[in-house]
C-alpha cells in the first residue's frame, strides 16, 4: 500500500499525461513515461509508447465529441494514475524512491494547468488593441487604457 504522498504523485502523473497530449510537451513526456514504466526493458517501453499513443488519440478525438470530453479525460487520468501506482507498489523501497523521483521530475517539467495551481498555459492567441490578461489566485491588477492612463 502506498502512502498518501505517492498516491498524490501517481495522480499528478496521470494528470500530466492527459494535459500534455496534443501539446508541444507531449513528445518529451511520452518518452519519459515510457522509459519510466519500461524500466530498461525495450519491449515494455515500446508497449508503453503504444499505450500512450492510444491515450493521445482518444484525447485528440474529443475535439469531435466535446460532450464526452470530461468523462474521457477523467478515465484516462485514472488509468495512468493506476499504472503509476502499480509500478510504485511493485518494487522495493530503494527502487520506489528512484522511480518516484523520476515521476516527480516528469511532472515538474510539465506546464502548469490553467486555474489548477495558479499557473497557466496560453497558446495561439491574437490580441488586437488594448489587452489585459490576469492569471493567479487572489491577486490584484489595475489596468488603465487610453490617453489618460
Amino acid at each position: 500500500m502506498l502512502d498518501a504522498a505517492l498516491v498524490a504523485l501517481a495522480e499528478s502523473g496521470g494528470s500530466a499525461v492527459v494535459q500534455a497530449a496534443g501539446t508541444d510537451a507531449w513528445n518529451g513526456l511520452r518518452s519519459g513515461v515510457a522509459r519510466l514504466l519500461g524500466r530498461g526493458d525495450e519491449g515494455r517501453e515500446q508497449a508503453e509508447l503504444a499505450r500512450l499513443d492510444q491515450t493521445a488519440t482518444a484525447l485528440l478525438e474529443l475535439e469531435l465529441e466535446p460532450a464526452a470530453a470530461e468523462r474521457v479525460q477523467l478515465r484516462q487520468e485514472a488509468s495512468w494514475q493506476a499504472r503509476f501506482e502499480a509500478l510504485l507498489e511493485s518494487v522495493g523501497d530503494e527502487e520506489r524512491v528512484r522511480l518516484a523521483e523520476g515521476l516527480r521530475a516528469l511532472v515538474a517539467e510539465q506546464p502548469a494547468r490553467a486555474g489548477g495551481d495558479g499557473g497557466a498555459v496560453f497558446f495561439s492567441n491574437t490580441f488586437h488593441g488594448a489587452t489585459a490578461l490576469q492569471v493567479g489566485n487572489s491577486n490584484r491588477q489595475d489596468n488603465r487604457f487610453g490617453t489618460g492612463s
